[in-house]
């Protein structure tokens, strides 16, 4: 999962969309320590010291996904021609041509995928390439070795640093669904609201989203899946000249990370999962989880931190009493919407802001501030209407929920019965309403997808190198639980839990614990023993 905080531009020239995607074309293209936990924490660090795995390196591997099919000659040797990236001088881009279906090579038109490079900063050091993948899905990930190197120089002095942007987003050939201007009816009105024509206009919308996918797609949409991008990442493996790769990948690029391992265990040399989707299970099971993890780390996080800075922002003193200032701002809202231009914030695009900044800490400012500037919004000043709009404005957009969608609705089936899912979203709205309220909106997407086709691939670990994984115990996006149950299903795996610390994305970041211990397996291959937890430096 990912937000636009963390999304990155892209450095090249105007992508390709569906419709205008070339044919073949050859493109050069221990901390030991922890701070006081409360029960929960405690609970959930006994279940990771159970959760240690015993799988062996170099086990035989035995993928249970479909067989790799051998690479045409067209797409294996073409070559890569490097250039200076148009917005990032520290990056060389190139264009990469891969199959729209790697299951049928030749059926229908080819796919551009654009690559970024950063080369070794002390080639006398270098040690190999480190794949990168973005979040999501939706995110793009061309820039992203820019910033990556700059918070990771020893990684950066060490490896070609690589990224992509991965089919169906950003300069890649890419998915087409609305306008924004369109995308407004998905986002309109109060998904709390439960009424029968409240349901039905909110299943509408998201049928008609999907529809628009599908229709304005040019027949893209069952190609945009995990295991299809694993496979182009192997592809890309092969045109670096690299027997074996590297790996860091962070939210959703956790799942690439675990395909492309489980489909060609052979390939890879050292792999870093931060922020864990449940890659072991299903999509569907994974976002039943979202509600609650989101729930709790708006009000175990976010409403204290609020709560005691009621000097500055006057929004109670007490976790409870921001809590119900928060829902009778919300109820305002409902009531009469802050229009301003092409801003609209009523209650669902006040829970996105909430949703947004949750990810990290250093955002709770952002939404704090915006806030104030809800309490009097013709008064309020520069600085906290410019809070509001980046809070309750720029979050999710049509070309990064076309990603989102497809790769979600794709990879594993769904529930389509619409009355199940109108059940699970009241029970939702009622339990976790800041992201339950949308379980409706979000499944039905899925439940009226095309019916997905793409071959199952089950996570194991076989025949892999340990694999480091990282977790915060109350990340929102990528729930501690997922990351568990991932973490009995990759054979072998060390999991290291950061307590007293929520932040989605552990890596590169403020903690010691955390950054000697990915930058010692990654630099000379050393794991620490088993699992273990690294304290935030934030939690005192």
């Amino acid at each position: 999962m990912t937000t636009p905080s963390t999304r990155t531009t892209s450095a090249a020239p105007t992508a390709p969309t569906a419709a205008s995607a070339p044919s073949a074309r050859t493109g050069r293209m221990r901390h030991p320590g922890l701070s006081a936990l409360g029960r929960r924490t405690a609970a959930l660090l006994a279940v990771v010291a159970l959760a240690q795995t015993a799988g062996t390196a170099g086990a035989v591997a035995v993928p249970t996904g479909p067989a790799p099919a051998p690479v045409p000659a067209r797409y294996a040797h073409q070559r890569l021609d490097w250039q200076p990236c148009a917005d990032k001088a520290t990056l060389e881009c190139a264009t990469m041509t891969a199959p729209r279906d790697w299951h049928h090579p030749g059926h229908g038109p080819d796919l551009t995928i654009a690559v970024s490079r950063h080369r070794a900063s002390e080639p006398g050091r270098r040690i190999g390439t480190l794949l990168t993948a973005s979040g999501g899905p939706g995110g793009k990930g061309l820039a992203r070795p820019a910033d990556f190197v700059t918070k990771a120089p020893a990684l950066g002095a060490a490896y070609d640093v690589v990224g992509f942007d991965q089919r169906g987003v950003g300069l890649s050939t890419r998915a087409v669904c609305q306008t924004p201007e369109e995308f407004q009816a998905f986002f309109a009105g109060d998904f709390r609201d439960d009424t029968p024509a409240d349901r039905a206009r909110v299943i509408a919308a998201s049928r008609g989203f999907a529809a628009d996918c599908e229709r304005r797609s040019e027949g893209l949409l069952p190609y945009l899946t995990t295991e299809q991008t694993a496979r182009d990442l192997d592809l890309l493996r092969a045109l670096l000249g690299e027997r074996r790769v590297s790996f860091y990948g962070p939210s959703y690029a956790t799942r690439i990370g675990a395909y492309y391992a489980t489909l060609f265990p052979q390939r890879v040399e050292r792999m870093v999962l931060d922020s864990n989707t449940g890659f072991d299970g299903t999509w569907e099971r994974f976002q039943q989880r979202l509600p609650m993890s989101f729930q709790r780390r708006f009000e175990e996080d976010f409403l204290p931190w609020l709560a005691a800075r009621d000097a500055t922002y006057h929004y109670g003193t007490t976790a409870a009493e921001v809590k119900a200032r928060w829902e009778a701002r919300r109820a305002a809202l409902r009531e009469a919407p802050v229009v301003d231009g092409p801003l609209t914030i009523g209650p669902n695009q006040f829970d996105n802001g909430a949703i947004q900044v949750v990810y990290r800490a250093h955002n709770f400012p952002l939404l704090a501030t915006a806030l104030t500037a809800l309490d009097d919004w013709p008064n309020a000043g520069p600085a906290a209407r410019a809070a509001a709009r980046q809070a309750f404005e720029q979050y999710l957009d049509p070309e990064f929920l076309a990603e989102y969608f497809a790769v979600t609705c794709n990879d594993t089936p769904w529930t389509r019965d619409l009355s199940v899912w109108a059940e699970r979203s009241a029970e939702s709205t009622a339990r976790w309403p800041l992201v339950g309220a949308r379980t409706l909106a979000f499944a039905a997407v899925c439940a009226t997808w095309p019916v997905p086709t793409a071959p199952p691939v089950r996570v194991t670990g076989a025949g892999l190198p340990p694999t480091l994984m990282l977790n915060s115990v109350n990340d929102p996006a990528t729930p501690i639980e997922a990351a568990l149950s991932a973490h009995r299903a990759l054979r072998g795996s060390r999991l290291v839990t950061v307590t007293g610390n929520g932040d989605h994305g552990q890596y590169p970041g403020p903690n010691p614990c955390v950054r000697s211990t990915v930058e010692s397996y990654l630099l000379t291959g050393a794991l620490p023993p088993g699992d273990l937890s690294c304290p935030s430096p934030e939690a005192g």
